[in-house]
């Protein structure tokens, strides 16, 4: 497959952190230090506690030691609680993941391969995603310091508080809506995955079978141990 799954699960959960309106009852700009950081997380987690789908184009890039040149992909994100996701690549080539909370197919359609992997509550809670596909508190699986708390733009840095599959995440948010713009994922092989998101919609109630796949007569499917 051309894209790791342990890449895309860790990117996955951030999209749902985007979208609503802001609470002026309880503005959050950035300041410095602490103080920037709890504003802001408490912002991104009412964003999170607010959403329940959304869709959002991405554009993604990949920096690995296994490649001279960035890995570019691009495509449209969809993502609804309870641990609903779908992921359609367009470009370099279409592939898709996708997942319903319980199953996750990953399809490549020019080898005609689906590969198949059963989740878990304990499999989510290893790629942080857990916490926002609801229930948990971004403090509670992460320690959460500020790479950079701008006017425009703060970055967050997430530490799993927990072994994970990955050294670190980070965050790029609106300090006055608490909206993600960006992500930056950190694995244990050096690898680095940005993101950014683009042209958010927010509770659209999107049909369940959105989040299925059903595997065709001439596709192989493989079923992969969690």
């Amino acid at each position: 497959m051309r894209f790791p799954v342990a890449a895309l699960l860790l990117v996955l959960p951030f999209t749902a952190l985007a979208g609503g309106e802001p609470d002026a009852a309880n503005p959050a700009s950035a300041t410095s230090g602490a103080d920037c950081v709890e504003a802001v997380v408490e912002r991104v987690q009412a964003h999170y506690d607010d959403v329940e789908d959304l869709a959002a184009r991405f554009e993604q890039r990949t920096e690995s030691a296994a490649y001279p040149e960035p890995q570019l992909a691009s495509g449209r994100v969809e993502f609804a609680k309870p641990g609903r996701m779908r992921w359609a690549y367009s470009e370099p080539q279409p592939s898709l993941v996708v997942s319903d909370g319980a199953t996750l197919w990953i399809v490549d359609p020019e080898a005609k391969e689906v590969q198949v992997l059963a989740v878990d509550e304990a499999f989510l809670s290893g790629t942080g995603i857990h916490f926002l596909l609801g229930e948990g508190r971004i403090t509670d699986a992460f320690d959460v310091t500020s790479k950079e708390c701008g006017d425009d733009v703060v970055a967050l840095r997430l530490d799993p508080k927990e072994a994970a599959t990955y050294e670190y995440l980070e965050l790029q948010v609106s300090p006055e809506t608490g909206e993600v713009r960006g992500t930056h994922i950190a694995d244990l092989l050096g690898n680095h995955t940005h993101v950014a998101f683009l042209e958010f919609v927010a509770n659209q109630g999107p049909p369940l079978d959105r989040f299925r796949y059903e595997p065709a007569p001439d596709e192989r499917v493989m079923r992969l141990a969690p």
